[in-house]
């Protein structure tokens, strides 16, 4: 039977990363594909002690709640983003299903067809899929290692009026980067003389490895106008929660809730309940502390192994945070037949491809060093470096 499905399920297209897992979940192959914190590390037994607390203290978490969340969480989130130097009120925070949420409810009610948003080439492939499926135009933005480089974003948004600028500024997917202050500064001040809203996708910031290092989000640097601001507790907590969060001006929350009563209703409310509690008890801070020590020394398994390996002609560049290596073989490898001798090989990883724009790079790939203990790492990267060395030249 021919179904008569809407127009706009023409522009959906398949995440590379899930079609990735679906072939390598198998226990023969190492896979660095997936963007997944490590289960072993996860708080298990806080987890449960916080759903427990919950369901005692208060039959209400079994109950439907608040479209905008939980009020305590919210006022919690509001404490530990003032830490970072983002101060908002909880009316102007929407609790959501995981961050991938908060971006598809804002091109909801942000982005008709045809509207155009602005991003760095390469970026998070699923914000792609969701810019996609709302019909909108996605047009690259020059950058280099600090950012987007401040010409051509101007240029651009004087030419193109963009409803958008979306950028992952910190430690960001796939590419590891971290803008630098005085970029983060020109961009803002292009979007107050432009008016043009500026979507801070924040998953990693608290992934830094090095406890000194101070990032200001650039939502510490707004006054809440032009910039909206979201991230998770899948990268600290853990995924399976699919807690995230997003605040900016209050306009666009209340229509983002709005959205999101048509959606879900609310998120799931006895987990918002549990990570009240978990937050009241659990010294997230100190595990966090926790991860960034463990995902800096895997990170550094993988770089020797890189460093190594002076037999492949590879770049990259260290990342200072979060949970990817980003890698560029030789102009003439394409890292999407690649996979194949990897995974018939034992080892996996994302080709760099999906993550572009447009003009991808076929010579690129990202691999993540947070989801496999060091020894893993070692093997995993033995069986890569092998099928690097084989690569064919692509015509």
């Amino acid at each position: 039977m021919k179904y008569g499905f809407a127009k706009r399920v023409n522009h959906m297209q398949s995440s590379a990363v899930r079609d990735i897992l679906k072939v390598v979940n198998r226990g023969d192959v190492i896979s660095f594909a997936g963007g997944l914190p490590d289960e072993n590390l996860f708080p298990v037994e806080e987890v449960r002690e916080a759903f427990n607390k919950a369901l005692d203290t208060d039959a209400k978490a079994l109950q439907y709640g608040e479209t905008e969340g939980v009020p305590a969480l919210r006022s919690k989130l509001t404490e530990r983003m003032a830490d970072k130097g983002i101060h908002r009120m909880p009316e102007n925070v929407l609790i959501t299903s995981g961050s991938q949420q908060a971006i598809d409810l804002f091109a909801r009610v942000m982005f008709n067809p045809g509207d155009i948003v602005l991003t760095e080439n390469p970026t998070y492939l699923a914000a792609i899929q969701v810019f996609q499926s709302y019909e909108v135009n996605i047009v690259p933005v020059d950058a280099d290692n600090d950012g987007m480089t401040k010409e051509d974003l101007e240029t651009k948004i004087q030419q193109l009026k963009p409803k958008c600028i979306y950028i992952v500024p910190t430690y960001s997917n796939p590419d590891g980067k971290v803008w630098s202050l005085e970029r983060r500064k020109e961009l803002l001040r292009l979007a107050e003389k432009y008016h043009t809203i500026v979507f801070e996708d924040d998953p990693y910031g608290d992934i830094k490895f090095d406890e000194a290092e101070t990032v200001a989000p650039l939502a510490s640097l707004d006054e809440n106008k032009y910039v909206v601001y979201t991230s998770t507790f899948s990268k600290t907590v853990v995924p399976a929660m699919r807690t995230g969060w997003i605040t900016g001006p209050y306009q666009i929350i209340r229509m983002m809730a709005q959205a999101k009563q048509a959606t879900d209703l609310h998120t799931n409310s006895l987990t918002q309940h549990a990570l009240v509690k978990l937050l009241e008890d659990f010294d997230l801070d100190a595990h966090i502390r926790t991860l960034q020590r463990t995902y800096k020394e895997r990170m550094h398994v993988m770089k020797d192994i890189f460093d190594r390996a002076d037999d492949i002609d590879i770049r990259y560049h260290e990342p200072k945070g979060g949970m990817f290596f980003w890698v560029s073989m030789p102009e003439y490898v394409n890292t999407k037949a690649l996979l194949d001798d990897a995974v018939d090989n034992g080892v996996a990883f994302v080709p760099g491809a999906p993550f572009y724009v447009n003009q991808p790079a076929q010579n690129t790939m990202r691999l993540n060093f947070t989801n496999a203990e060091p020894e893993l790492i070692e093997e995993g990267m033995k069986r890569l470096v092998e099928v690097m060395n084989s690569a064919p030249v692509q015509k």
